[in-house]
């Protein structure tokens, strides 16, 4: 693909833009419910697809937690479809007045919610992410420009090419929702300067990724972070609670970004604990990698190195420090966390705020699983990805955080 021809692209996705912002939310909607049943209705289209990716996948050695992550089948796809019908359900927030207020002088000052424009999202592996980032940006009026990893183009451009159908068959741009099919890095790297057409640009994937587009992109970048979430068990855990959480949080799914990758157990706690937790780890082949003390507890567990505490497994792999105090614990969790997703366990609710109060993440759970960070867990339809920054958007980004505000202004011949 040449610079050219993604150029052009980008003039697109600004003209489709600009009829975007003014359709009307009702038009939106049925459109939307229509590309839910498109997907419904072709689902055998997308199932052949994502087959071609997933024995490429398989071949080429990728690992069980990825290709998790890429795999679709008719549930799946079904979720795809049902995120779009719920993200109809959503009222929309373009045109809200934020602040309305007078000023002495007369004018009158509106301060109104209205779409960013065209957004670019530079992600890895997940298709479903396809169609949430369809549907909720152009829920929100904005145009948007898809680059998806090699490892799953044929699934994403089958997903693509179904809901530009349904908008050409509806007599619409089908360009609100363009693919960039060429795996080449320099087109990717040409994307990440498309400045002058895409308005905000948003990567989803692993670290190495994001890192690289935070600092290569000339495009203002929304951080979707990685998951190195920690499960902290408090000395007043209820460890009936316990045990339950932390295997959904670490087993449920291991390759996405809020399951539990570190737990930090107060000393106090943890050989109650390890009599239940060994024995339901161990049903789940989940690998312990612990400190000195928690080995002593655990003897199948592996002495952890100082690199365990920061790493995002996806994988059955979960590190465990002990701790004297919940003092300790949020210390540690501050230092090794990516910001996106930590928990407690406790009976005390001092202890609890205490831990709400000081760790810094963008989802902060009192006993329960941090596998609820999600849009559609949040009741947001779905989600562009999970924010770990703290400008503008942060958590679970929803169709609010797809949105900008403009003033408007109302004078009767007011000059300075």
């Amino acid at each position: 693909m040449t610079n050219a021809e993604l150029k052009k692209m980008g003039e697109k996705a600004r003209t489709a833009a600009y009829e975007l912002q003014v359709m009307k939310q009702q038009d939106k909607e049925i459109e939307l419910l229509k590309c839910a049943e498109y997907l419904s209705i072709y689902k055998d289209e997308i199932l052949k697809a994502n087959a071609e990716d997933i024995a490429r996948a398989e071949a080429n050695g990728m690992h069980p937690g990825m290709i998790d992550r890429l795999r679709l089948d008719e549930a799946r796809i079904e979720a795809m479809a049902d995120g779009m019908r719920e993200v109809v359900k959503l009222k929309d927030p373009c045109g809200e007045v934020i602040e309305e207020f007078n000023r002495p002088n007369g004018l009158k000052i509106r301060k109104i919610r209205v779409p960013i424009g065209v957004i670019g999202i530079i992600y890895e592996s997940r298709p479903n992410v396809t169609a949430d980032a369809f549907a909720l940006t152009f829920k929100s009026g904005n145009a948007v420009i898809l680059k998806g990893g090699s490892d799953a183009l044929a699934s994403n451009t089958a997903i693509v090419n179904l809901l530009r159908k349904s908008l050409s068959s509806s007599g619409l741009n089908p360009d609100f929702v363009q693919l960039i099919t060429d795996p080449d890095r320099k087109v990717t790297a040409a994307f990440m300067k498309l400045n002058q057409y895409v308005d905000v640009l948003i990567p989803r994937g692993g670290a190495g990724l994001i890192k690289t587009v935070v600092e290569k992109s000339t495009i203002p970048v929304i951080e979707t972070g990685t998951g190195n979430c920690h499960i902290y068990v408090d000395k007043y855990a209820d460890i009936e609670k316990a045990v339950p959480i932390i295997v959904n949080a670490k087993t449920q799914r291991i390759g996405v970004c809020n399951a539990c990758e570190s737990l930090v157990v107060h000393k106090e706690i943890a050989r109650p604990l390890s009599a239940k937790l060994s024995e339901a780890l161990k049903q789940h082949n989940v690998e312990i990698r612990g400190d000195e003390f928690a080995c002593d507890i655990y003897p199948e567990a592996v002495a952890a190195t100082k690199d365990d505490w920061g790493t995002e497994y996806l994988d059955y792999i979960v590190s465990m420090k002990t701790v004297g105090s919940v003092e300790e614990a949020v210390e540690h969790i501050n230092r090794y966390n990516t910001r996106h997703s930590e928990a407690i366990i406790t009976e005390d609710k001092t202890t609890a705020q205490y831990f709400l109060d000081r760790v810094d993440a963008a989802c902060v759970y009192v006993n329960a699983s941090t596998r609820f960070t999600d849009g559609f867990e949040f009741g947001f339809g779905a989600e562009i990805g999970i924010s770990t920054q703290k400008l503008h958007a942060r958590g679970p980004m929803g169709l609010k955080e797809l949105t900008s505000y403009k003033y408007q202004i109302t004078g009767n011949g007011q000059v300075r």
